[in-house]
């Protein structure tokens, strides 16, 4: 029986590359692609409908809050998925290595993320402060719960049913390695996979500014040492 994929883009004022990141989703694996405008100004919304995606509107700014606005919509959906792939608008992740993140998932994984680290990373792709917040927040999810990542990663996949168990409450930059640590504290069965990463199209709303590396930084540290 072929598994039901379906894919969340969460989208801040990502006009630039939202059209270009639907385009290259393999439509032949995904039966439905998610756009959430998370209180864009520009025509992100506009230009995703005309891609093809399904848009859902969240109006208050935060990359979780998001990405649960998401995931209420989808447990209203028939059928509802069995597989749901997380990708960003920004055009740094490819979207055709979608079929190399689920191959793990037939396999029996519950929780796949496409790791920058152990792939080709793009000069300039990755700020030397996210760099080193990666590596130093993987090693705190070694030392504290025991599992071994590379990345934080927002390319990633997983189980739906299994989303769902993780109960993910974030908000903002805490999202993703909540999944991670929830993950790992509940004995799920998680994989990494290389992949690609290259320059974003546009401006960083986190690591190009000051203010929110620093937030972004702390909200990842403070997730890590919340569910100790």
């Amino acid at each position: 029986m072929s598994l039901v994929i379906k894919v969340i883009i969460p989208a801040f004022n990502e006009e630039n590359g939202i059209g270009e990141v639907i385009r290259e989703i393999p439509k032949n694996l995904i039966s439905e692609i998610i756009v959430v405008n998370n209180a864009s100004t520009d025509n992100t919304e506009q230009i995703a409908i005309e891609a093809g995606a399904i848009v859902l509107r969240e109006p208050v700014p935060g990359y979780g809050r998001a990405c649960l606005k998401g995931i209420e919509y989808l447990k209203q959906t028939q059928p509802v998925p069995d597989v749901v792939v997380f990708l960003d608008a920004d055009h740094s992740d490819y979207p055709e290595e979608i079929p190399e993140l689920l191959k793990p998932i037939t396999q029996g994984a519950d929780l796949v993320i496409g790791s920058r680290a152990l792939g080709i990373k793009e000069d300039g792709s990755m700020t030397p402060q996210q760099i080193f917040g990666n590596w130093l927040a993987t090693r705190l999810l070694k030392l504290f719960y025991g599992v071994k990542f590379t990345d934080l990663g927002p390319f990633r996949v997983i189980r739906f049913s299994k989303l769902i168990e993780l109960e993910m409450q974030d908000k903002t930059y805490g999202w993703t390695v909540e999944m991670q640590l929830k993950a790992a504290k509940k004995g799920f069965h998680c994989v990494e996979v290389p992949v690609r990463y290259r320059k974003r199209i546009g401006f960083s709303k986190i690591s190009g500014t000051v203010k929110g590396t620093i937030m972004a930084g702390y909200k990842i540290l403070a997730t890590i040492f919340k569910y100790l």
